[in-house]
């Protein structure tokens, strides 16, 4: 019969699975980079086109903010689940290790994205929607976070706008440090 066999700390050896504490952490850390890059990809992509954004008119700007979505409320699913998998990983790497104090680091980066996204972009997002027909699951998602009014769209335009270079820098140095970490 396989046990669970508890050590010192954190740690756990899932001998119940076939595996052992090594390929568990391989696999955490390939979750942690995937899920990572996955939350750089939007947030990059939303931060390269700013240029070409601000240069819209008002009319164009409002026809293109809804062709975001889905696809990138999908991909957005990686930013939650990339901070779930880092504080996982940062409590099953060995404590006081410069892997364990990156990882650290890279979490806080990947949650403050994650912040950004719920104070700066989601209220924005909202009112971008506002006019759009939503399935159920949208309509309670696009309608969290707080409220602004549309009483001047260039104001609501450079806080998203912003708000995505914002959540690139974050996300990109939340990778760096998670890089720099796997690759020590």
């Amino acid at each position: 019969m396989q046990e669970l066999h508890h050590t010192i700390g954190l740690e756990i050896q899932f001998n119940f699975l076939g595996g052992d504490r090594a390929h568990m952490m391989t696999g955490l850390k390939l979750a942690s980079l995937f899920l990572v890059v996955a939350t750089v990809i939007p947030s990059a992509a939303h931060a390269l086109e700013l240029p070409g954004k601000l240069r819209l008119a008002r009319e164009q700007y409002l026809a293109v903010q809804p062709i975001y979505y889905p696809g990138f409320t999908i991909i957005g699913a990686a930013e939650p689940l990339s901070v779930l998998v880092l504080a996982g990983l940062a409590a099953l790497t060995p404590r006081g290790t410069l892997a364990f104090w990156l990882i650290v680091m890279a979490l806080l980066a990947a949650a403050l994205a994650h912040l950004l996204y719920w104070t700066l972009t989601a209220p924005v997002n909202k009112v971008w929607l506002s006019r759009e027909t939503l399935s159920g699951g949208a309509q309670r998602f696009f309608g969290a976070g707080g409220s602004l009014k549309e009483s001047d769209w260039t104001i609501l335009r450079d806080r998203w706008e912003w708000s995505h270079l914002y959540r690139a820098a974050a996300s990109v140095f939340a990778l760096i440090l998670l890089s720099v970490a796997l690759l020590g």
